[in-house]
């Protein structure tokens, strides 16, 4: 079968190699689509991300949807978390298994993940979809998962004004579901023009630059999601954030260290969370697609071949669209 291994930062070459073999408690998958993240592109440009570095060839991509080959999905379309957690350690047992320190992850480290034309993978990790979606739309639960989370971790009560500082597909998803679960006011910050224009078919009410973003008035917003990782973000984060509000830190900063203003933190009393990749929230996601909260088909705006793999991380790493999806 084809995979697209990644040997060293920009190296991504595709390969031949065995097709997995059948084994109990894991199914087959034949791979459909693979999205392509922001940490994907970590790894793909920088040979890692955060404290965990390439050294070894890895087969990248964790945003993955296909079709079971076996088990007792056979013949269903499913969403693949790409999480494996150890399910013994305190985090897990404590309901907490995106905090498992023991976890494996697809396409991080060592563990391949789904850029691959087929898969072996726990079957208690798959979710088997609903009529309607496709593997290229399962392969977006993972993202809109990630949304979930942090949205959970925002505690974002009935008409609070919610801001989203960063607009690609998180932030998007982000400000999809504020728009549609009862924020009073959404603003979507964002440098690019093309997912400023996205935020604003998605309904955000202000739609602004950085820069404009900064001349507004202070002290705004009751909960703020910070989804561009860089420290400038963090900032404008906070000063968009009211007295006594949240901001929720869902970005990855490329240097593995962020900074602020302290003084602007602690006079307003800010309440920072740290958004870790997600729990167990695959259902919830297929319910928030199915009622109509979120529309993933019109967040996927470029397809790329198995083939053409490298050219679509390019064309990601440049912001050019908004989701690129790998197609097996």
């Amino acid at each position: 079968m084809r995979a697209a291994q990644l040997h060293a930062p920009g190296d991504l070459r595709l390969t031949e190699e065995p097709a997995p073999e059948s084994r109990p408690g894991w199914t087959r998958i034949a791979v459909g689509a693979v999205g392509l993240c922001g940490s994907d592109l970590h790894w793909y440009a920088e040979g890692g991300i955060g404290d965990a570095r390439l050294d070894q060839p890895v087969v990248p991509g964790h945003e993955m949807g296909g079709v079971a080959l076996d088990g007792p999905y056979a013949g269903q379309v499913v969403a693949i978390d790409p999480s494996i957690p150890c399910d013994r350690c305190e985090h897990c047992r404590e309901g907490n298994p995106n905090l498992c320190e023991h976890q494996d992850f697809a396409g991080h480290g060592g563990f391949d993940g789904g850029l691959q034309e087929e898969l072996l993978w726990p079957t208690d990790r798959l979710h088997p979809m609903p009529e309607g979606i496709d593997p290229v739309a399962a392969s977006v639960l993972e993202p809109l998962g990630v949304a979930i989370h942090a949205w959970d971790l925002g505690h974002v009560r009935l008409a609070d004004r919610v801001a989203v500082v960063g607009c690609g597909p998180i932030g998007l998803l982000l400000v999809q579901l504020a728009v549609s679960l009862g924020a009073r006011e959404v603003w979507a910050v964002e440098p690019l023009a093309h997912r400023r224009a996205a935020a604003e078919r998605y309904g955000a009410d202000r739609v602004l630059t950085p820069d404009q973003a900064r001349e507004q008035p202070p002290a705004s917003c009751e909960v703020v999601f910070e989804v561009h990782g860089g420290p400038e973000a963090v900032e404008l984060s906070m000063q968009l954030a009211r007295g006594g509000g949240r901001v929720a830190l869902v970005g990855i900063p490329d240097e593995d260290r962020t900074t602020f203003t302290a003084s602007l933190a602690r006079r307003k009393g800010l309440t920072l969370v740290c958004v870790r990749r997600m729990k167990d929230v695959y259902a919830r996601a297929v319910t928030a697609v199915q009622r109509g909260h979120v529309d993933l088909d019109s967040l996927v705006s470029d397809r790329f071949p198995l083939a053409d793999a490298a050219a679509g991380f390019d064309f990601a790493a440049r912001r050019a669209g908004l989701k690129t999806v790998i197609e097996i």
